[in-house]
């Protein structure tokens, strides 16, 4: 899990000051301005430009890409560790298509310097990074239809998104005097997240208090690690487990840890887990994971032997 670009990203770009969302723009060539062959590198973009319609389009992506689960290119590029010749001849060479360069490629990890020595040879390469906000991820899908000609469903996408997320937010029940401390795992080595990263900001939006919060440094950019011992002095009363897939992760895991068994998360089964791509993505599955979060906030409020005095 540790070499996914999933944590890659969560771990490492965090830690630098990077916008959400930049554009190099390679000298044009004349060439119509709606890309033929596009080159995503991101999973999330993945996801996003196939739901908005442009999937004819996408002719590779990298090897984290795995959603949607059928159409996908069999072509493949290592986004932690590109080389220029893997993307520079990737394109099928046709009549309408002359070249075997990419006319847009999409990152969301900048590694081997890829964006600078793709742009160096006139490829246009747009860089979406993590964002931090919802507002930053509607951006991002808005961009990649204005890019590929697909602006209306993306617009249509934004404004889904807009709607379910509002709906779940509205729909937790107003709580002053329940304090619901959250804990929410990304690894089994307890990396977190804290309230200032993107899936931290729908968390706390729902009204939860993250444990992670107390413990996160500008140092870890809003992604601490968390001590043992320190998750079960805070005792959280919900548990969310962003590493059911990759690690296998699951109540009965948690339970297993020394000092766990007592957490009122575990005593109570507020234990929810979560798909891990699903909860590190920021496309047309947003909506997806928010329904799991609010539905786990509820199920806590909603718990009587978790606040009886």
């Amino acid at each position: 899990m540790m070499k996914s670009l999933r944590l890659t990203l969560a771990l490492s770009l965090g830690l630098v000051a990077l916008p959400i969302i930049s554009a190099t723009t390679a000298p044009s060539s004349g060439a119509s301005s709606t890309p033929q062959c596009v080159v995503s590198l991101s999973p999330t973009a993945t996801e996003t430009l196939f739901a908005i319609g442009a999937a004819q389009q996408v002719q590779a992506v990298d090897t984290d890409s795995d959603f949607p689960k059928s159409g996908l290119p069999t072509k493949r590029v290592n986004a932690l560790n590109p080389s220029v010749e893997s993307v520079v001849g990737i394109c099928k060479v046709t009549k309408a298509h002359p070249s075997a360069k990419p006319d847009l490629v999409i990152i969301s990890y900048d590694a081997n310097d890829i964006q600078q020595k793709l742009t160096g040879l006139g490829i246009k390469v747009i860089s979406q990074d993590a964002p931090t906000t919802l507002t930053g991820a509607y951006q991002q899908i808005t961009q990649l239809g204005e890019l590929t000609g697909h602006k209306k469903k993306a617009a249509t996408m934004v404004a889904s998104l807009r709607s379910t997320i509002a709906k779940d937010i509205a729909s937790v029940p107003k709580h002053p005097k329940k304090i619901v401390t959250t804990y929410y795992e990304l690894d089994p080595t307890y990396y977190s997240l804290a309230s200032n990263t993107f899936v931290g900001s729908l968390l706390k939006a729902l009204g939860v208090t993250n444990i992670a919060n107390a413990e996160s440094t500008s140092a870890d950019a809003g992604y601490p690690q968390l001590s043992a011992e320190y998750i079960v002095s805070a005792n959280p009363k919900l548990i969310f487990l962003a590493d059911t897939v990759c690690c296998h992760v699951n109540q009965a895991v948690v339970a297993k840890r020394t000092g766990f068994s007592s957490v009122s998360a575990v005593v109570h089964h507020h234990v929810v887990g979560l798909n891990d791509d699903i909860a590190s993505r920021w496309g047309p599955r947003l909506g997806i994971l928010m329904n799991q979060l609010t539905t786990g906030v509820k199920s806590t409020l909603a718990d009587s032997a978790l606040w009886k005095k």
